[in-house]
């Protein structure tokens, strides 16, 4: 049997890479790649000439079982996204699962994700948090939402600079204007920033402000006696 590798990349800053991953990707028989053109250039940077095979959303359904038969083979699998964590809002579940599946040995390097740094510089409580990454587009998304409206714990969600003050509205609809928020974007990139106030604060921000780049945001979770929006709506009624 070989073993899969579960290789995190840079989110930003190429100095964020391990040694542990650069020596992994090195050694690994086959290098499976979100998007073989960005870890292209990853790859190039670190002198990684390894042979690498597209592994995406699109595909993985159908690449997955040439992958288990190569580790069942005895190859040694490395797999990566563009940026950050596999399977953290990225692919890699799929072909994890199917490796616990077959007994096949999985190990997972620790290093760069988006959220991490986010949540530890939004100063809002990280001892209890939840991920919720992306939302979804339409179907379900205000389902989602209200499912949250009494989380206690700090959320954290990831999203497009498009969407942002869309979203952030959303938020204040479901959540109230005054909940606390951090919008942390660029990541370990030579534009990092962290935006934090009440939706209501960071909402105008970013309207006078075009947000760019990638997205997480931080939002505080429901105190006692903070009330949704709809429970004051309905106690005015």
């Amino acid at each position: 049997m070989g073993k899969l590798y579960v290789v995190p990349t840079p989110v930003g800053n190429l100095e964020d890479m391990t040694f542990r991953a650069i020596r992994v990707l090195k050694e690994a028989d086959l290098i499976l790649a979100e998007d073989t053109r960005t870890s292209g250039i990853l790859l190039k940077h670190f002198e990684i000439k390894n042979a690498l095979q597209s592994h995406h959303k699109f595909n993985e359904h159908q690449t997955v079982e040439g992958v288990i038969h190569r580790l069942k083979a005895g190859d040694t699998v490395a797999l990566i996204s563009d940026a950050g964590t596999p399977g953290i809002s990225d692919p890699g579940f799929l072909v994890v699962r199917e490796c616990v599946r077959n007994g096949i040995e999985v190990q997972t390097l620790p290093g760069a994700t988006a959220f991490v740094p986010a949540l530890v510089s939004s100063g809002l409580p990280d001892d209890r948090f939840c991920f919720e990454g992306f939302l979804p587009q339409k179907k379900g998304r205000q389902t989602r939402l209200n499912a949250l409206a009494d989380e206690a714990r700090t959320m954290i969600f990831y999203e497009s600079p498009f969407r942002l003050v869309k979203t952030l509205t959303q938020f204040a609809e479901v959540f109230g204007k005054d909940r606390p928020v951090s919008v942390c974007r660029e990541i370990s990139k030579i534009h990092e920033e962290s935006v934090r106030g009440t939706l209501e604060e960071v909402i105008a921000h970013f309207t006078q402000t075009e947000p760019r780049g990638e997205i997480v945001i931080v939002l505080g979770g429901k105190e006692k006696g903070d009330e949704t929006p709809e429970k004051k709506k309905a106690k005015s009624l």
